[in-house]
């Protein structure tokens, strides 16, 4: 498949209602009984990571969904779009032509839940705290190009910047830059449990068995002062080991509303039945699935390795077998629906070819089968990864040119191997940190990049993301990522396989569920309601 480069439309995190069993939305449902989400997220105490609620720790998509709903940023993504709104801070903007000083004024009378107040200390405290920490699986990269952190008075706050960066706005709406409470948080090591002293539009209290989060109470924070309109008092999070009880919650009327993670299986059934009770939403998503590649190991060290690879990959077979269209081909690192999107690996590969690949190994005189190992992790990207992988594995082997073997991991021995350098072939998810192209390229590129490649691109980090960040409007920044990305799709450090779209299924009666996830799949709590 050779498809063209296709731009559409930045995602407005507004999501296209594919609606089952759809009711009305009349009445808001504040002060009603708790709205109760179910997941299949898990959060644990381990001696790396002791505190997964800390934000110099927490970095996936289920802790940051904690975190928005209990820690303050300075800006953060409105309910539906993709630039940045004040919330901490009344205002926020550059304070010079080179996008290298970014200047904010908090809002007057901010309180912890705790009853301290919060200033511009606080803030210089969080953002100074998490880079002195250095977590290193946490989200300290993208405060990186912080130089200092100046307070001229309680409610101002200047960023200095190594180098410019029009996508600053973006990076500190997010849980990497959550304001705490220097009161109460340690400026150099990691706070211990499950506990949150934050300013957000929700107090958390947890209920914890072996170290585990078993529920998680979201209760409204009277001292909350920003732009948010709670549409209840009180959410319920409830955690669960596999899916199909999840699902099973859901229909029983035990849990209100499903988004993390379902199955292939459930959102075909979901979407294409209709569940008394139940609607079932849709929309296109920005999470997206990789194959990343330890660049030094020996076995895929040769550029022609990974090319042939990219040759062999059908990624419309594993999009229609393997997640029953759940999820689309994906042909570049830059998902569809981001600016300056474009399809360079189909552009450069065309179909799946054996011939081609066998070109490809002979050209760089490597003699086949390849050895290979596959690892995937086993409990963190839901159910279907096992398939999918076992599905490459025979795509790969199929063709006489590789020898391919699977290892399924647990995630919490899987990421910090994969850090490590430990395996050769790996897949990985990512979600967007924010709905840029920039948060697609940067964090697989360079030196602190979030899979601890080895991989360097002088281009791509020197010239291209530089330039790309002088760019305030966004679009205008489109030629520079589409350079990148026909580069990674020459060099393939990574290999992108399909893109995930979004889905939300909640009980008729639950009111906001269509603004239930932003432009950054992160959940919105505070949107849902009980009405008709």
């Amino acid at each position: 498949m050779n498809r063209k480069t296709l731009v559409l439309p930045t995602l407005a995190g507004l999501l296209a209602p594919v609606l089952v069993a759809c009711g009305g939305t009349d009445g808001a449902g504040a002060g009603k009984s708790a709205i109760v989400i179910g997941t299949t997220d898990r959060f644990e105490e381990t001696t790396d990571a002791p505190a997964p609620f800390d934000p110099a720790v927490a970095y996936d998509i289920g802790a940051w969904n904690v975190l928005h709903s209990t820690f303050q940023t300075l800006l953060r993504l409105p309910r539906s779009g993709t630039a940045p709104i004040a919330d901490a801070a009344s205002k926020c903007s550059f304070g010079d032509r080179r996008n290298e000083q970014f200047r904010c004024t908090l809002r007057s009378g901010l309180k912890f839940s705790n009853g301290h107040a919060l200033t511009a200390e606080d803030v210089k405290f969080s953002i100074d705290r998490a880079r002195t920490i250095n977590f290193e699986n946490g989200p300290v990269s993208l405060l990186n190009n912080i130089d200092s952190v100046e307070t001229p008075s309680e409610l101002e706050v200047v960023f200095h910047l190594k180098s410019p960066d029009a996508t600053f706005p973006q990076k500190i709406a997010t849980p990497a830059a959550a304001i705490v409470d220097s009161e109460t948080y340690s400026k150099n090591k990691l706070d211990n449990g499950f506990e949150v002293a934050g300013s957000g539009p929700y107090t958390l209290e947890t209920e914890q068995k072996d170290g585990r989060v078993v529920k998680a109470v979201f209760s409204k924070n009277k001292d909350y002062q920003g732009p948010l309109k709670l549409q209840n008092d009180k959410v319920e999070m409830r955690f669960y080991d596999d899916s199909q009880t999840m699902e099973k919650a859901l229909k029983s009327g035990e849990i209100d509303i499903i988004n993390r993670t379902l199955s292939p299986q459930q959102i075909s059934r979901l979407r294409s039945t209709t569940t008394k009770g139940v609607r079932f939403i849709e929309a296109p998503g920005q999470e997206i699935s990789i194959l990343a590649f330890d660049t030094e190991d020996a076995t895929v060290k040769p550029k022609a390795v990974r090319q042939a690879i990219a040759q062999l990959v059908d990624r419309q077979s594993l999009a229609k077998e393997d997640s029953d269209r759940t999820n689309d081909p994906l042909y570049s690192i830059v998902p569809s629906g981001i600016t300056g999107h474009q399809n360079s690996f189909s552009n450069r590969y065309g179909t799946p070819s054996v011939d081609k690949a066998r070109a490809i190994l002979r050209a760089a005189h490597i003699d086949g089968p390849v050895p290979l190992t596959l690892s995937y992790t086993t409990d963190h990207y839901g159910e279907a990864t096992g398939k999918a992988f076992k599905n490459l594995q025979k795509q790969l082997n199929s063709s006489g040119l590789f020898n391919a073997k699977l290892q399924g991991v647990k995630w919490s021995e899987f990421r910090p191997n994969a850090s490590a350098g430990k395996y050769a072939v790996y897949g990985m998810g990512w979600f967007p940190d924010f709905p840029d192209p920039d948060n697609f390229v940067a964090p697989f590129i360079g030196k602190d990049n979030f899979l601890q490649s080895p991989y360097r691109n002088a281009k791509i980090s020197n010239e291209l993301i530089p330039q790309s960040r002088q760019v305030t409007q966004r679009d205008a920044a489109a030629k520079y990522f589409q350079q990148a990305q026909d580069i990674v799709a020459d060099e393939v450090p990574v290999l992108p396989l399909w893109q995930g779209k979004q889905y939300v299924a909640a009980r008729d009666r639950v009111t906001g569920a269509e603004w239930a996830l932003n432009s950054a799949s992160e959940m919105q709590p505070w949107e849902l309601g009980r009405g008709k």
